[in-house]
């Protein structure tokens, strides 16, 4: 049987934040249709980087929930008060975390995707043994051994979850890469494929605007995408 043709993120980009994010949910619907997927499977996380809070509250209006922020300090700028207005959101980190960070996103974000180390797990768990309700966890994996990029290593993903599990007990629940922005990316996203299966991890945070139907065909349960919704990003604050 001939595999499916890929499916591509639409050419023609509407105006609106409300129009765009449409069509991100269409072209995901079809890239897990044609991955033999419910859509339902894949998680759309808006990314807010470098965008003002009213560009997060037409997203919003338009039923988006969750979001995405690269950066502490904008994140703690941004949410508050939009989750105050609505409840229901929920804010994932998916950008790096300084350990004297670690009580700034208690009780503002509720995944972080960015565990790379030792010496956060262990700012994490000083964190809960103070009585601080943890975000869900993800490992991040940085499957191109980039030395400019965080994350472990893929061959070192296996001890650190041993140690997170057993030692630390933080309940990691899934993996996320950002591939090599010169590389194919498929190739990134079936090495973190096999890292999730092998360890029984079932969340995978992979693929952005550029190529979440891609990561959405090698099992992407979580997309993170934000030019292709809010438009291209202005310089980022200072």
């Amino acid at each position: 049987m001939a595999e499916p043709a890929p499916v591509h993120a639409a050419d023609d980009v509407p105006d609106s934040i409300a129009a765009r994010l449409a069509a991100v949910r269409r072209t995901i619907a079809e890239a897990a249709r044609a991955a033999g997927r419910d859509p339902a499977s894949v998680e759309l996380v808006a990314v807010g980087k470098t965008y003002g809070a009213e560009n997060m509250i037409e997203a919003i209006r338009g039923g988006q929930r969750v979001f995405g922020e690269n950066r502490v300090q904008e994140a703690a700028a941004k949410w508050p008060d939009l989750k105050a207005r609505w409840p229901d959101i929920r804010l994932h980190l998916i950008g790096p975390l300084q350990t004297n960070k670690v009580k700034d996103v208690i009780g503002l974000v509720d995944v972080l995707q960015t565990l790379d180390r030792e010496s956060l797990a262990v700012a994490l768990v000083k964190a809960r043994d103070k009585g601080a309700r943890l975000p869900a966890l993800l490992l991040q994996v940085n499957t191109g051994r980039e030395p400019q990029k965080a994350g472990v290593a893929p061959e070192a993903v296996d001890a650190f979850l041993v140690r997170c599990r057993d030692e630390w007990s933080l309940p990691v629940s899934g993996l996320m890469c950002i591939p090599p922005a010169d590389e194919p990316p498929a190739l990134h996203f079936a090495l973190l494929r096999e890292i999730a299966r092998r360890n029984g991890l079932e969340r995978l945070s992979m693929g952005m605007s550029g190529d979440y139907p891609t990561a959405i065909r090698f099992g992407a349960t979580m997309v993170r995408v934000g030019s292709a919704i809010f438009g291209a990003r202005s310089a980022p604050p200072a």
